[in-house]
């Protein structure tokens, strides 16, 4: 875990390890101040939300249902981890698109990594670059290259008709 592999197993580890802490009340999640209300936002737009983490299906169900904005679950449609495979690989996110009956196309995928990002285009998939405090940083290649968000809120989505 201290190299940040995304392995299944670690993940899984992790997950159990969370479950303790976050079912005792010694862990909260916090998310970024622009999250749950774009979130919300989307969902009243009538917009579907998935999560797709390196984390497991057990650890983000934990996160979302254990956090300082209260139990947020409900804001979500699903949830997908590298079961469905590895977040660098873009048959991952077809995969996805096939299991929610979505075209790849009219996914938005929002990552921190840009080798996720590659991945998830190389699919089809529309993709934005979120620049956080604590992120790895951009190439000036990748700052032009990619559409960069600092935070949710900047996101302009149609809404569905």
């Amino acid at each position: 875990m201290s190299l940040d592999r995304k392995t299944t197993a670690l993940k899984q580890l992790q997950g159990h390890m969370w479950k303790a802490a976050f079912t005792a009340g010694c862990m909260k999640a916090e998310f970024f101040e622009d999250v749950v209300p774009a979130v919300r936002k989307w969902r009243e737009a009538g917009m579907k939300v998935y999560i797709y983490s390196s984390g497991s299906v057990e650890a983000q169900k934990l996160l979302f249902g254990h956090s300082t904005e209260g139990d947020i679950l409900e804001l979500f449609d699903g949830h997908f981890d590298t079961k469905i495979g590895h977040k660098v690989e873009s048959e991952s996110y077809r995969k996805i698109a096939d299991s929610i009956g979505c075209s790849t196309n009219n996914i938005l995928f929002l990552t921190d990594v840009t080798l996720e990002a590659s991945a998830a285009e190389e699919a089809d998939v529309h993709v934005a670059v979120v620049v956080r405090p604590g992120n790895a940083g951009l190439t000036d290649d990748e700052k032009t290259y990619y559409s960069l968000i600092t935070s949710f809120s900047e996101l302009y989505l149609p809404a569905l008709t």
